[in-house]
């Protein structure tokens, strides 16, 4: 019997219903101002790779060490992805070598915990409510959140919540008491450039392995705008869908050679090829998903271009652009600054919380996240919002178009302070308020100009959809 549906058929006519949701999503993306510091638009060409028949194959293990048949294709896809990622970040690979097949920066992370630390060994990572990762390790009193903190004992280092920068002194002081086994040098919201030599200098004096999460600025380090984790670090992790611009994937970097020598001479070599590599698979994965690698090689042969760099240039110029705006309206910006591509902005001092300024800023077509800041007592009532410049950098705003984004931003922060005058506590509360026809008519009004605004930049990707 003839199958009753086509192998052929386009998406469009197979299934009309997600297409249209994708259409709709696209109409979205095009119309709004999308500001999440950790999002951006990968190109056309990552796209396809990410689209193509590569999805069909598995390929558990290493290249030339797979568990099927039917990879050499797949093989040369892998070895020329790890072959660019060592160059975009400038790598001898007898010093460096790369595990591309991590599904995620969550994965890629856990992958080096569990090769490296083992169960309940220890490590220290930033606190999640001052700027850190879930993946880094979080606990409440009362939960352990993240499973990070589940398999492996983790303790905060935190921010100075006068100067909203780390606090070094506190992590080494710490660090000489807990004794980790590994401190991570990342951050999830932190608009500072980190020490690296610092976290070396603490890493060595307790005898720990220093793992940097540069997943949010891997872009900037790439092109020479960011202090390199390379430099001190034993291990780098990264996703590849921020700043990076590729897809939704992660990878891990580990040295090779020599990790130190004894006084009598003798040389302590890195053993972390095989750990991480086999904590990866068998350990956490299954087969890779090779789509995803050969988009990450697509994206990684565009950040040795010229334009890759501009561009990035572009990410950090408009992120002090906004960064300006908001201090000259009088916005707290956590740590007074940024030296990369985003902002931290507290709204206490516009008696408003993260919460409904996500939401109202939503309700205007212009997405962005509520975020913690420091001095906050619950993840789940964060006072801030994280602003990130990647995507609409990607869309080609400059400096100027910016001033207008952040125009439509205080606009839409006035509006809910309105809102939230005589509201009652709770945040039903203020999304009612913001349904009365008073309000409902003014931030349809706001909806129309940025929509009008942002439709005239164009959007990476496929036309069609």
């Amino acid at each position: 019997m003839a199958a009753s549906w086509n192998l052929q058929d386009d998406i469009s006519v197979d299934d009309p219903e997600i297409y249209s949701l994708i259409q709709k999503e696209k109409d979205r993306q095009r119309k709004g101002l999308e500001m999440i510091a950790s999002e951006n638009f990968a190109s056309k060409s990552v796209l396809q790779a990410l689209g193509s028949c590569l999805n069909n194959k598995y390929s558990e293990g290493q290249p030339g060490q797979r568990y099927y048949g039917g990879n050499e294709i797949i093989d040369q896809v892998e070895r020329l992805c790890q072959k660019r990622a060592l160059e975009a970040f400038n790598l001898k690979p007898e010093e460096w070598g790369v595990n591309v097949q991590p599904l995620s920066g969550c994965p890629a992370n856990f992958a080096v915990y569990t090769g490296l630390v083992e169960p309940h060994g220890r490590i220290m990572g930033l606190y999640l409510p001052d700027g850190g990762h879930l993946s880094h390790g979080f606990m409440t009193p009362q939960k352990k959140v993240s499973a990070t903190s589940v398999y492996f004992e983790s303790f905060p280092y935190k921010l100075d919540p006068k100067t909203g920068l780390i606090n070094y002194d506190e992590l080494e002081a710490n660090s000489k008491l807990f004794l980790p086994k590994l401190i991570i040098a990342g951050v999830s919201c932190y608009s500072r450039h980190l020490d690296y030599k610092r976290f070396r200098q603490i890493a060595d004096d307790v005898g720990a392995y220093l793992m940097a999460d540069m997943a949010h600025v891997s872009g900037l380090v790439a092109s020479d705008l960011a202090p390199n984790p390379f430099q001190y670090c034993d291990i780098v992790t990264t996703t590849t869908h921020k700043t990076l611009r590729g897809p939704r994937s992660g990878m891990i970097f580990f040295r090779r050679g020599v990790r130190r020598e004894q006084k009598n001479g003798t040389k302590e070599m890195y053993e972390l090829e095989k750990k991480i590599n086999e904590a990866v698979f068998p350990g956490l994965q299954g087969g890779p998903h090779n789509h995803q690698i050969a988009a990450v090689a697509v994206a990684l042969k565009q950040v040795a271009s010229p334009e890759f760099k501009e561009y990035q240039k572009l990410v950090i110029s408009n992120a002090k652009t906004m960064c300006q705006f908001l201090l000259d309206k009088g916005y707290h910006v956590v740590s007074g600054g940024t030296d990369n591509h985003l902002v931290l902005v507290d709204l206490r001092n516009k008696n408003l919380d993260g919460a409904r300024g996500e939401r109202i800023l939503e309700d205007v077509g212009i997405a962005v996240n509520k975020n913690t800041c420091p001095g906050d007592k619950s993840a789940l009532k964060p006072s801030g919002l994280r602003l990130g410049t990647p995507p609409l950098s990607s869309r080609n705003l400059k400096n100027e178009d910016f001033i207008k984004v952040m125009e439509f931003f205080d606009e839409a922060i006035i509006l809910a302070q309105e809102a939230n005058k005589d509201c009652g506590p709770l945040l039903k509360d203020f999304k009612a308020k913001l349904e009365t026809p008073e309000f409902k008519a003014k931030i349809q009004d706001l909806k129309q100009r940025v929509e009008n605004f942002a439709i005239a930049f164009p959007m990476p990707g496929y036309d069609d959809w």
